[in-house]
């Protein structure tokens, strides 16, 4: 077929996390992660007309890993 590429390295999307999915995996109220997102301290997008936050899961794990180092230096 002419003109039609198909890609085979493609990545496949993941899907993004609301603001629901996220407090709900972290077990902390929304509105936590919606003050963390305020602070940049969990990276978000924006996204639609009405400017909702969504997550890469991806983001969500450097977040927790960070955050049990942070724990860990506690303990000590």
């Amino acid at each position: 077929m002419r003109g039609i590429r198909i890609m085979e390295n493609h990545k496949e999307i993941d899907p993004m996390l609301t603001v629901s999915d996220v407090a709900r995996l972290l077990s902390v109220h929304i509105n936590t992660v919606r003050r963390w997102s305020n602070q940049e301290i969990l990276k978000a997008y924006r996204v639609g007309s009405r400017g909702d936050r969504r997550f890469q899961r991806e983001d969500v794990t450097s977040f927790l890993s960070q955050e049990s180092k942070i724990v860990e230096v506690r303990k000590r």
